[in-house]
Formats: C-alpha cells, structure tokens, sequence
C-alpha cells in the first residue's frame, strides 16, 4: 500500500518567506521548507494498482496555469484548542476549477468524494501543548503575511512515508497547467 496526495509545489524564494515563519512557538512541529506545499487532495492508501490509475487518469486534466498569492494565517480546528498552524491564500478561482477537476479524475476511478471543504492552506506546523496565549501572539505578529503573487504551471502527484519525524513526500508524477480552450 502506498499512501497519496495531489499537491502544488512552491518556488523557492516562497518556501524561505514560508520558513522564516517557522520558529518561536512551543510545542511546534515546524514543517521543513522542503515539504512545504499545498495539498489539493489527500488521497490515502492505495494498492500499486490503483497508483497507476490515479497517475495516468491525472494526467488527462486540462487547466489554466495560475498565479497564486498566499496571506495572512490561521488554525486548525476553529474555534478550538489549536493543533494546526497554517498560511492561507487569496481566493483564486482558477485553482478552485483545478481542485474540482481533480477531485472529479478521481471519484471517477471509483475514491471516495473528500468529505471536507475544501480549505486551502500551507500547513506549518503542528501543535502539541503549545500555550492558547503564545498562538495568539504568533497569528497578530502574522496576521499581515503576504506573498507577492507567484506562477503555478504545474501539480504533482506524491507519495507520503510517515516517519517517527514526520512525513517524507516524494514526486510521484507532475501535469502541466496549459491554456486551455474552455
């Protein structure tokens, strides 16, 4: 069984904007700035099977390229005890009618529909005990976060080892983002 997401990667001046976020919060486990990414479905567990059906249904979609911007930030779960910290984007509808064609390629293969809104966020770090009163103080010192705005031309399908140190991510396949006609 191998376990999958469908993600878009970011270029590397973003990564280092998204890193220098990444520090001064007890109880934090800060993502790597290598495996900062944003995740357009998480898959799960397939069999080597469905993995090649997954990767060549991917590529039949046709989308726009886009341009993203990420700001401000936030957590996960709402309105609860904090246990994911995140960075969010400026809406874009262009990667919503990516995600949608996405999500359709695989409920077509016969994967349950996601059962979650879909939220666009970078996760930075996940949170174990860390003080309600020291997330505050990181989301007003960041609440202003901003990117300038930044080309996606492509999205990539990854497997994803977990480890006793956190995920390792690796390219699966990529698809290009084309212009396309409709």
């Amino acid at each position: 069984m191998i376990r999958l997401f469908v993600a878009i990667d970011f270029p590397e001046e973003i990564k280092e904007m998204l890193g220098r976020l990444c520090y001064g919060l007890p109880g934090a486990r800060w993502v790597s700035e290598n495996q900062l990414h944003l995740t357009l479905r998480f898959i799960g567990e397939v069999d080597g099977g469905m993995l090649q059906d997954i990767r060549d249904s991917l590529a039949d979609i046709k989308a726009d390229p886009l341009t993203l911007v990420l700001e401000g930030t936030g957590f996960f779960p709402p309105r609860k005890k904090p246990r994911v910290l995140w960075v969010g984007l400026k809406k874009n509808e262009r990667l919503i009618n990516l995600r949608n064609r996405v999500e359709r390629k695989l409920t077509t293969l016969g994967l349950k529909p996601e059962s979650r809104k879909f939220s666009p966020h970078i996760t930075l770090a996940r949170l174990k005990n860390t003080p309600d009163s020291k997330v505050s103080q990181f989301m007003s010192s960041n609440n202003l976060f901003s990117t300038p705005p930044f080309p996606v031309r492509e999205f990539h399908l990854y497997s994803s080892l977990l480890t006793a140190k956190g995920a390792i991510h690796q390219r699966e396949a990529s698809y290009p983002l084309t212009t396309t006609d409709t």
